[in-house]
């Protein structure tokens, strides 16, 4: 039996990579409080969503994978030969403040949670936190650090457990998932924009663009050449990518679904409807669905944070040394790119210092929110149209297919920001 599982084991590490990490990364504390705020708040309402914007996280995901894989660069180089040098500026501007804004909420719940599970001081834990992350990036060559990385998606199982040992109508659930429906009031619409919001993150394209580059170098052993002008090796790395991507956004969105399940079960069938954080999600489960639910929450909590900070600030390190043409990347050593190095350095300590402060974790969260919104839609435009212009990607321009998926993806993020605007402003 052992010997049968091995390759199948092997090879799937193998093809799971990018697109692993970056669903996985998706679901991080701020978004685990998003979705638990949706489940205490409208119960089963929007468990529907999860399944609405998978096929959107997948195309323009695989968007963001092609153009790094095919043209061996990652997606700030790409834009740059596309738009104007103020706005692809800006665009990284606003994603490297959003994700500072974004590892800060997680590292604050990631305290929060060490709290609740040992007690001691929040403060000195976010502090360690963030130190942990840091050393993890700078210390560890990228081969392992991206192993460490895919036995660390398993956390999020704890969420799957957390929504079994409860108790759930699943033909409530059901019936909530296969036929959409949402009061039309302005707390309904705002949740339904930040759960939408929260799935589609500008800093997911970056990521999973630089570690498709990654990839390339590890495989050809030298700087990575771009599959473009080898049609051979790019049709062979199509179909794991393809593969990849999709396995990890169904693993967001699944586990997405799971979060909102358990929470609606417990939270919102015993009245409690307003959540600030992920940690006091994990707080108020205790009570009503037993220690274990409690312990497998709060540990997720920690698990995803660690997945999810090196993302946001290895896309703002990737982002920032691309535009401005320095080294990048987690195979060099620190003082072959050190800009790069700075920059993730600063983004998670800054993050972490942020977490100290006396700021309403909800707070922190709209404006990352916001931040993301503003960058998302210019971003993917810009993305589409690097990834269907032939005198950048070859022969490898997208598909009709891919190229009207990506399109309806970046319109619809255009919607949810344009609905997010018109709900606050309303309100």
């Amino acid at each position: 039996m052992t010997s049968r599982r091995s390759p199948l084991i092997a090879k799937l590490s193998r093809v799971l990579g990018p697109g692993l990490l970056t669903g996985a990364a998706d679901d991080d504390p701020s978004g685990i409080a998003t979705y638990s705020q949706s489940g205490a708040q409208l119960g089963y309402t929007l468990c529907w969503t999860m399944f609405l914007t998978t096929p959107f996280m997948v195309a323009i995901q695989i968007v963001s994978a092609r153009i790094g894989s095919v043209t061996g660069r990652g997606l700030a180089a790409n834009l740059g030969a596309v738009l104007p040098r103020p706005l692809l500026f800006a665009i990284i501007a606003l994603l490297t403040a959003a994700n500072v804004v974004n590892i800060a909420a997680d590292i604050a719940a990631m305290a929060a949670a060490m709290q609740l599970l040992v007690g001691g001081p929040a403060p000195v834990y976010a502090l360690c936190f963030g130190i942990i992350c840091l050393s993890a990036q700078i210390a560890i060559p990228y081969r392992p650090y991206a192993q460490y990385m895919k036995i660390l998606t398993l956390v999020l199982f704890a969420y799957v457990a957390t929504a079994l040992v409860v108790h759930v109508p699943w033909n409530e659930v059901l019936l909530a998932t296969l036929l959409p429906h949402l009061p039309w009031n302005r707390d309904a619409i705002l949740m339904l924009v930040a759960v939408l919001g929260t799935t589609i993150s500008p800093y997911l394209f970056f990521w999973q663009a630089s570690l498709e580059v990654e990839e390339r170098r590890i495989k050809e052993r030298r700087k990575a050449a771009p599959l473009k002008n080898d049609d051979a090796s790019a049709r062979r790395r199509f179909g794991p990518i393809v593969l990849d991507t999709w396995a990890g956004m169904v693993l967001s969105n699944v586990i997405g679904f799971f979060i909102i399940v358990a929470t609606a079960a417990t939270l919102h069938a015993h009245g409690t409807t307003t959540i600030d954080t992920a940690a006091a999600a994990a707080e108020a489960l205790r009570p009503l669905a037993g220690e274990l639910a409690f312990l497998l929450f709060a540990v997720g909590i920690i698990g995803t944070g660690l997945l999810a900070i090196p993302a946001l600030a290895g896309s703002a390190a990737y982002a920032v040394a691309e535009a401005f043409g320095w080294k990048n990347s987690l195979g060099l050593a620190p003082w072959r790119a050190q800009g790069f190095y700075v920059i993730i350095a600063a983004a998670t300590l800054i993050g972490s210092v942020g977490a100290l402060l006396p700021i309403n974790p909800i707070r922190m969260l709209v404006w990352s929110a916001v931040f993301n919104g503003i960058v998302a839609v210019p971003l993917m435009a810009g993305m589409m149209v690097v990834v269907t212009r032939r005198k950048i990607m070859g022969n490898f321009a997208a598909s009709r297919l891919l190229a009207a998926f990506g399109w309806l993806a970046t319109v619809f993020m255009g919607a949810v920001v344009a609905a997010f605007f018109v709900a606050s402003v309303v309100g």
